[in-house]
């Protein structure tokens, strides 16, 4: 059974730019968010893509043509592939271009799937651009505007990238929803017991913030009114 709430969070690296000139997927990199909380569930393959790498392509990604001779065909990974993203939402950075390099794919296997039929899709640049206008907002720009660091990003790699972004995502769209336990979020719970503490219980310790913590909380406050324009605690 499919969970309610999920997200994956993809990124592909690919031979080139434009699948009209037979170029093709390379490496996938998907990681899961439930309930807008990362999961320890990820898809990540790299493909050999039966045809030379661009060396431009290469310059960005760092993959190489003698890296990828003993990997898998796509064919060999499609039933996998579509079994993790079948019914989540996908968000991408970006989309067509990578929504566009699957569909390719899917159709070089004979595959009547396409994307659309099997996923919905959140464009994170899209959203971006709407929420900073006139901003840069590659994924670099947007990790360094939302604090994440992305200094180990040297090169491109679709499961780094899709790490990167899930972070950037849950930020930029608003954090995580929910600091409950997976088993609190199943879909049957729809109930909320409310749980009468004891009188007679002792008192609650109250541990107080030392300067350094309430120095780390004002730059989150800070970080939020930068990010939505209003932040309550402020208020």
């Amino acid at each position: 059974m499919r969970k309610k709430g999920r997200q994956v969070v993809l990124d592909t690296e690919t031979t080139g730019l434009n699948t009209k000139e037979g170029h093709r997927i390379i490496e996938i990199g998907c990681v899961e968010l439930v309930n807008r909380r990362l999961t320890d569930r990820q898809f990540h393959m790299y493909i050999n893509p039966e045809r030379h790498i661009d060396d431009g392509a290469i310059e960005v990604h760092g993959i190489t043509n003698e890296f990828l001779l003993d990997k898998p065909l796509f064919k060999d990974v499609v039933d996998d592939f579509v079994d993790f993203i079948h019914g989540a939402e996908l968000i991408i950075h970006n989309a067509p271009f990578d929504v566009g390099f699957i569909d390719h794919e899917f159709s070089l296997v004979n595959s009547a799937v396409k994307t659309k039929d099997i996923c919905t899709v959140f464009d994170s640049l899209v959203y971006a651009r709407k929420k900073h206008p006139g901003q840069r907002n590659s994924l670099d720009a947007l990790c360094k505007r939302y604090g994440i660091d992305n200094s180990h990003r040297d090169l491109h790699g679709a499961l780094l990238d899709a790490e990167i972004l899930s972070d950037v995502y849950l930020l930029m769209t608003g954090g995580q929803i929910s600091m409950l336990d997976d088993d609190d979020l199943t879909d049957g719970a729809t109930e909320h017991v409310i749980q009468r503490l004891s009188s007679d219980r002792p008192p609650l310790k109250v541990i107080q913030c030392c300067e350094e913590e309430l120095l780390e909380h004002q730059k989150m406050l800070q970080l939020l009114e930068k990010s939505s324009g209003a932040c309550l605690w402020n208020q």
